[in-house]
């Protein structure tokens, strides 16, 4: 057989494994984003198979809708803090764990019992979101049966009379969920870097001890630099997480699908499934999901490029 016809057979048989595959992926993931953008220049109900085309009157209402505005806004703080303190307390607790404690006859090693430790910070990964909405529900009441109301009740800090409520003010709902999320997600992201670390030969760390560097500049003079690769992607992979937050506000805060006090604590999953299911503005709907894949797809670019950096920089 020639190489011509062997090559052929190759790129055939290749092909034959691709057609379904590519087939499914076509029609139930692009496909969906395809008919969304379509429905975002209608008046689509969701409910009437017949619906007109409106043009861009529904992105120019959005430009007007002032929930909607705020949400974006709340997005974008979560944006910002949820990765940067994830990703810090992660780094953290993983150098600890790995070349944190002091160094004896096996080398440079992490702080004792570090495996425990690792088994015990991965833990709330394994609990789903709404097991999570459950169990802090419980931390944040805003009676004598909350932990955190309780513990600040015996320190004189918060009178019993007149306890917070946490979900239900203002200035602090959305810290209460971001709290959770980073809770949530500092497991996962401290094995990630506890991995990547231990691929850095143990030679580096010991060069730095001899050469006299302390835990802090042996932190960011050599760990950080050699997982920036690691902190990229965690840092895109938490963005869209903080962009989304759907479960969570809808499950602990007030108001249809959540978003209370007041839309404090509204994210543009909760507006879009509020308009989509209560006020049978789907259409309307569809260019606020357009609106959020544009966001998270700008902002992904954005984090991948403002992180990234030559190794040669180090």
């Amino acid at each position: 057989m020639s190489n011509v016809a062997r090559s052929r057979g190759r790129g055939g048989f290749i092909a034959g494994f691709l057609v379904a595959p590519l087939a499914l992926y076509l029609i139930f993931v692009i496909w969906p984003y395809v008919q969304t953008f379509g429905y975002s220049f209608t008046n689509w109900t969701g409910q009437s198979p017949t619906f007109d085309f409106v043009g861009l009157d529904n992105y120019k209402a959005l430009v007007h809708d002032e929930v909607f505005l705020g949400a974006i806004w709340h997005n974008l703080l979560l944006l910002v803090f949820v990765p940067v303190v994830t990703i810090l307390i992660a780094l953290f607790f993983a150098f600890m764990l790995n070349a944190g404690g002091r160094s004896g006859a096996g080398g440079v090693q992490g702080v004792a019992g570090s495996k425990v430790y690792k088994i015990v910070y991965f833990f709330p990964q394994v609990l789903s979101l709404a097991i999570l909405a459950v169990l802090f529900g419980a931390v944040y009441r805003s009676d004598e049966g909350g932990l955190l109301n309780g513990v600040l009740m015996k320190l004189g800090l918060v009178d019993a009379q007149s306890p917070i409520e946490w979900l239900n003010e203002p200035k602090f709902v959305l810290w209460c969920l971001l709290l959770i999320v980073v809770w949530h997600g500092v497991g996962f992201y401290l094995v990630l870097f506890s991995a990547a670390m231990q691929s850095v030969p143990r030679d580096i760390y010991e060069a730095a001890l001899l050469d006299g560097a302390g835990r802090a500049q042996t932190f960011f003079r050599v760990t950080l630099p050699l997982l920036w690769d690691s902190v990229q992607t965690s840092a895109v992979y938490l963005g869209i997480a903080a962009m989304d937050m759907f479960v969570l506000v809808s499950t602990m805060t007030s108001g249809q699908f959540g978003g209370g006090p007041d839309h404090h604590s509204e994210v543009m999953a909760t507006v879009l499934m509020r308009n989509f299911l209560y006020f049978g503005k789907s259409g309307y709907a569809c260019a606020m999901g357009v609106v959020m894949l544009v966001l998270t797809m700008i902002l992904s670019v954005i984090t991948l490029r403002a992180t990234r950096r030559e190794r040669i920089e180090f």
